[in-house]
């Protein structure tokens, strides 16, 4: 089993979104980093554990835990031309785009902020301190356990 953390605007699609779908899963999509692409495509498996963090808002945190029930397939948005994720090169023998579907597992009872994880010296190596902007992101399992405590869970 691996540990991912996935990023996600709350305002487009936050951890009450994802608990909100019907049977607490939803599909993670619209990723159009080649990094993070090849994250989901070749290494996010199903049973994967999934920290969600909410970014590019007031205070970015690491609100809940989610886990992968489907493994990567091609994000449908690409071959769509109504679109904006449409993507003239991808083709259904040769999808460019994937996607991975999670369940909602908990939130957090306090969120974890990015400041709290910078200070904290056992995250010191967490992608999130050393390659923030990457979407799609692994976790060791000590960060794992880490977050986990620090989200009183």
């Amino acid at each position: 089993m691996n540990y991912w953390l996935f990023k996600s605007e709350p305002d487009e699609y936050s951890i009450d979104d994802l608990a909100a779908e019907p049977g607490r899963v939803g599909r993670w999509d619209d990723i159009r980093n080649y990094q993070a692409r090849n994250f989901l495509r070749d290494r996010v498996a199903g049973g994967d554990c999934v920290f969600f963090y909410h970014s590019s808002c007031k205070v970015p945190a690491i609100v809940g835990t989610a886990e992968v029930v489907r493994a990567a397939y091609p994000d449908p948005a690409q071959f769509d031309p109504e679109s904006k994720y449409f993507d003239t090169k991808a083709s259904a023998d040769r999808p460019r785009w994937f996607c991975v579907d999670i369940r909602w597992l908990s939130k957090f009872a306090r969120p974890v902020p990015l400041a709290e994880i910078k200070r904290n010296p056992a995250l010191a190596e967490m992608v999130l301190v050393k390659q923030g902007r990457l979407s799609i992101q692994p976790v060791t399992a000590q960060e794992w356990k880490t977050v986990l405590a620090l989200g009183d869970m």
